[in-house]
């Protein structure tokens, strides 16, 4: 009964968004570093307002594009990122038939669906001129930035310790890890803003603005942030060479090489660490140390996890166990000599690398999938950068190729693609990349017949 008086207010909602889509979608791009998690019973829980504008944006532009189907031209769907990204999903949906726990990974499918409508979707129907892709960095930088701001003032209010980070971070971001990730990607677009600006009074005022960006960077005490930021003034460099692509490749055969070998006639057991002299420590210069004396707990339970996931994926090289089940089934493939003092894994989190999450859930071909998609996402960026003469289209690229070896570079230590923080940004980049790759040969073509 209840839900039946519901309907009429529904009906309104819906057509009050269809009627404002594009409103909902700046919507979205703004929440995204506001947002935070809301438990809605212990086994549920949603990131608010984010995730309900995702669904919203999904279902709105879904249902315009089937309404009018030219909304997307041949030239986007047929563009090798977008196959791509659809060999990827199709390949999680293969998975998820013979998943181990079917429930779980259909849910994460679902999921998955609208991320995708509403980061890839929304914006290809959308980035149709320049005008819209500087509303979309302008909106999430200002956001971005005014949350770090909150963030910075609060944790002074605690004197910046390294203890208290987290504290500050809260309720935007679970941690500092998560709250770093993010916050590393406002460099690019910054660096971007800064390049482009002619007046002489908006520049002192980005200057200041990276001032207290790098500032607020260095507080978070995320190494993986730090490397982020380095991997992503790495890739501005490489742009500039036209080695971008054999750097990224190199990079992932090293790492690829490195697991290889250590994980032959049982090398890794030589590294592991001492339980008892492995823990957490609240002092950053201890904490620091420890890391590299391999007797810091984030780091130990790291290689706990990453030997789990590839051990497992000896016997499920092919399919992976399925999609959001890799808590349910890593245990049996741990070795006990790398067990820390919290492997017991009360917050049912994953293995800390992307790219061996999916390896063991989504197996070989989950894995190969997505780095060839990652490799060809760095290869139209450096593509679009040394082919186009439009400046914008150019200054385009460079941020999408910073933020990309930047986003890439921490989920090789953690698994934050699947978060609402970092996932919808990634997905944004392979959004934009397609749009102002089609923008320049439209450019090129035109410049051609004149």
């Amino acid at each position: 009964m209840v839900f039946t008086a519901l309907i009429p207010f529904a009906i309104i909602l819906f057509y009050s968004g269809w009627m404002n889509r594009e409103m909902v979608f700046w919507l979205l791009i703004a929440s995204l570093p506001f947002s935070f998690e809301y438990q809605l019973n212990p086994s549920l829980g949603l990131d608010l307002p984010d995730e309900v504008l995702m669904l919203g944006v999904s279902l709105f532009f879904a249902c315009a594009w089937l309404y009018k189907p030219t909304l997307l031209s041949r030239s986007v769907i047929s563009h090798p990122l977008v196959i791509l990204l659809l060999a990827v999903f199709s390949w999680s949906v293969c998975t998820a038939f013979l998943s181990t726990d079917k429930i779980i990974s259909f849910k994460y499918i679902l999921a998955k669906t609208w991320y995708l409508g509403a980061f890839v979707l929304a914006p290809l129907i959308l980035f149709r001129d320049k005008m819209k892709l500087k509303k979309a960095a302008i909106i999430f930088s200002a956001s971005l930035f005014a949350v770090m701001m909150i963030i910075l003032f609060r944790h002074g209010l605690k004197g910046f310790h390294f203890s208290t980070i987290n504290e500050a971070a809260a309720p935007f971001f679970r941690n500092h890890v998560n709250y770093s990730s993010m916050l590393v990607l406002l460099f690019p677009l910054l660096l971007v803003f800064y390049k482009t600006v002619q007046q002489k009074k908006y520049m002192q005022w980005i200057l200041m603005a990276m001032g207290l960006f790098f500032a607020a960077l260095f507080f978070t005490y995320a190494r993986g942030a730090w490397l982020a930021l380095l991997a992503g003034i790495a890739a501005w460099v490489l742009m500039g060479g036209r080695k971008l692509v054999p750097a990224v490749i190199m990079a992932f055969g090293i790492i690829i090489f490195s697991l290889y070998w250590i994980s032959r006639e049982d090398r890794y057991l030589k590294l592991a660490h001492d339980y008892k002299t492995t823990i957490f420590h609240s002092n950053f210069s201890e904490h620091l140390l420890a890391t590299y004396q391999m007797k810091d707990v984030s780091t130990a339970e790291r290689f706990y996890r990453w030997i789990a996931g590839i051990r497992l994926a000896g016997e499920h090289g092919l399919t992976g166990t399925g999609p959001n089940t890799f808590y349910n089934n890593y245990r049996p493939y741990a070795v006990p000599a790398y067990r820390t003092w919290v492997s017991n894994n009360p917050d049912h989190s994953t293995i800390h690398n992307y790219f061996l999450l999916l390896l063991a859930e989504q197996g070989y071909p989950g894995m190969i999938l997505f780095l060839l998609m990652v490799i060809a996402m760095f290869y139209y960026a450096q593509q679009i950068y040394s082919r186009t003469k439009d400046k914008f289209i150019k200054h385009c690229s460079l941020a999408i190729a910073m933020m990309l070896a930047m986003i890439v570079t921490v989920n090789l230590l953690s698994d934050l693609i699947e978060t609402d923080k970092i996932g919808s940004i990634f997905y944004l980049c392979l959004a934009v990349l397609v749009s102002v790759d089609l923008l320049d040969r439209r450019s090129l073509n035109s410049s051609a017949d004149i």
